[in-house]
């Protein structure tokens, strides 16, 4: 048996919010991959990894409302697993409403929790069944607005990034637009609508706020280094209480209107100043609209 625990990735959410993505992601990342295992058969599963001759490390283990006779046992298997060295972290998949009822409707598949009714009906009821796991989750994407690439690339970063067993936690930053809906994953929104919007000038209005000139003419404006201070300050007062919480993961939603110059702008100055204590990853939803 190795010295030091394992590390596991949990996979869960709703039906068509790419949880199978997620899984095949992961084993195309060396994590050995099972998916729908018994949540009650889990630690014998972690015992016989541990005493295996190969040479496995990290598990990724898929889990949905099939296992809705096991779930109440969640809870207490994740606790011992934690107990007992192991570096868990719960990944939860999320979409709207309206998103998954389109994913289900171009692939005609009956949603597994139907139930003889239709797709939105399927959907409440698996809501209802995975409430209690996404409470407990370390870190929720909501995957309405990605495409496959956009989503592979967004759990790369999540599993190549610092694990629990660090104790830094990792902080995600992502712009968007109000006019394309708010992510549903984010732990703090910053809305920067307020500030002058680089969109009316005609000559930056091609560009993001990864430009330099569109940049420049959001951050260097009075009010937003005003912003940016009491902004700044807001997170060195609560980042650290999340730590001392137990949080790994904290997302921080900037957003303005359509995603493109102001929340771009600032997401990357966040990025910029949160760098050196935290561990940073920054994406922009909207920005290619």
């Amino acid at each position: 048996m190795r010295e030091s625990g394992l590390q596991i990735v949990i996979v869960s959410g709703l039906s068509g919010s790419g949880k199978s993505t997620a899984i095949r992601v992961l084993e195309d990342l060396g994590y050995y991959c099972i998916d729908n295992l018994p949540v009650v058969l889990t630690p014998k599963f972690v015992e016989l990894c541990e005493n295996s001759e190969e040479d496995v490390t990290r598990i990724a283990l898929g889990i949905d409302l099939r296992e809705r006779a096991f779930l109440a046992d969640f809870p207490s298997v994740v606790d011992g697993l934690r107990n007992a060295g192991h570096a868990v972290e719960i990944l939860y998949l999320d979409a709207a409403d309206d998103v998954l009822v389109r994913r289900f409707s171009e692939t005609r598949r009956p949603h597994p929790a139907a139930e003889g009714t239709n797709v939105a009906d399927g959907i409440r009821r698996e809501r209802e069944g995975l409430a209690e796991l996404k409470a407990r989750a370390d870190r929720i994407i909501d995957t309405s607005a990605y495409t496959v690439h956009q989503l592979r690339d967004e759990l790369r970063g999540f599993v190549r990034g610092a694990s629990p067993r660090d104790g830094a936690m990792q902080v995600f930053l992502v712009s968007f637009g109000y006019k394309y809906g708010m992510p549903s994953d984010t732990d703090m929104v910053l809305d920067v609508r307020f500030l002058p919007n680089p969109y009316f000038v005609q000559e930056l209005r091609a560009f993001d706020g990864r430009n330099p000139d569109v940049a420049r003419y959001v951050l260097d404006r009075p009010e937003t280094q005003t912003f940016l201070t009491h902004a700044m300050a807001l997170l060195d007062f609560a980042l650290p209480l999340y730590v001392g919480e137990g949080k790994h993961y904290l997302t921080l939603g900037v957003g303005c209107t359509g995603g493109r110059h102001r929340s771009v702008a600032l997401v990357e100055e966040f990025a910029r100043r949160l760098g050196d204590r935290y561990p940073v990853r920054h994406s922009h939803r909207d920005a290619e609209r």
